[in-house]
């Protein structure tokens, strides 16, 4: 799409948005996501002990409607943008990352991985919204490709006996990456709806586009899903229906809103580098909760992706200094 063609033009309240400041508030809600997140991915691995990946993607979403659709009202946002969030960032993003999970990847790297949305954004912004790519954006970007090439040679030769010890796969790996560009388009989508529909409830708007991700994960389900397991889940423990309304309720609903809430007051490459403390809270998770083993590449490669996103938030912050 060409400059200026089917994007309005900044009003004073875009403008304002763009030269604003984090407050102590917007601190405090990136805080609260980070730890709800954080935890997320641990979350995840009990709740797939019980449920395929599409029966759990399916049963989220149905939390993070009820029974909050009763009592909010639709959001002021025309439905093209519900529908588009709710296709990126409920069946892409977390359909992607739930099959990772199942066939190769731990909670505490995906929580790593996760956040090259970062720079999914940052390219995807670029490409459809004309948003430039800062030096430290570009730099952090050159240290997450790095990062990743040690992800990648951690697959040339895991050990002397050529087994993976650490319980990951190619498949999961490229999975977990597809997941990221999913949610990064989902961030896309929200700046676009501050852009045509600036004054619009973001728990609305999350609610509403979670319902739908129900259809379609319901749908892939009975397509994918093997016979014997499509009825598996009225045999779930009751930890993994815990689990399932953390990742609807607390992790969707609370998590979300707050994101999206940022994402109407502030640029998307502004909030998104704040994602950087996710993976020191996976990673602690998911190795003192799940006894997660990590290689030394992989040690190398998120070294690197942290890095990368150090480089972003910290070099922008001594930019605008």
């Amino acid at each position: 799409m060409p400059p200026g063609r089917g994007i309005r033009a900044p009003d004073a309240l875009t403008r304002s948005m763009r030269n604003s400041a984090l407050t102590g508030r917007d601190l405090a809600a990136a805080l609260i996501v980070v730890v709800l997140w954080g935890v997320n991915f641990v979350v995840m691995k009990f709740a797939l002990r019980d449920f395929t990946p599409l029966q759990l993607g399916a049963a989220r979403y149905v939390f993070a409607v009820l029974p909050l659709a009763l009592f909010i009202r639709p959001p002021k946002v025309p439905w093209k943008w519900v529908v588009l969030y709710g296709l990126f960032q409920g069946v892409g993003q977390f359909g992607f990352l739930f099959l990772a999970l199942k066939v190769g990847m731990t909670a505490a790297l995906a929580s790593v991985l996760l956040q090259t949305q970062v720079f999914f954004t940052a390219l995807f912004g670029f490409v459809l919204l004309h948003e430039r790519a800062s030096r430290p954006l570009q730099a952090g970007m050159l240290l997450a490709a790095l990062g990743l090439s040690c992800f990648a040679l951690n697959y040339v030769n895991p050990d002397a006996a050529g087994v993976n010890t650490s319980a990951t796969t190619v498949l999961g790996l490229l999975l977990t990456l597809s997941a990221a560009a999913m949610w990064s388009m989902s961030n896309i989508v929200a700046r676009r709806v501050q852009q045509v529909a600036g004054d619009y409830s973001p728990p609305a708007f999350v609610v509403w586009s979670s319902s739908v991700a129900v259809l379609p994960f319901v749908a892939l389900s009975g397509l994918f899903d093997a016979e014997a397991v499509r009825w598996q889940w009225t045999e779930a423990r009751g930890s993994s229906w815990l689990a399932v309304a953390y990742l609807g309720w607390v992790a969707t609903i609370v998590g979300y809103s707050l994101w999206t809430g940022l994402l109407k007051r502030h640029p998307a490459n502004r909030v998104a580098p704040f994602s950087l403390g996710v993976p020191l809270v996976g990673l602690a998770a998911g190795m003192l909760v799940l006894g997660e083993v990590i290689t030394p590449w992989q040690w190398a490669g998120t070294a690197l992706v942290v890095a990368a996103l150090g480089c972003v938030m910290l070099g922008g912050l001594l930019r605008r200094s």
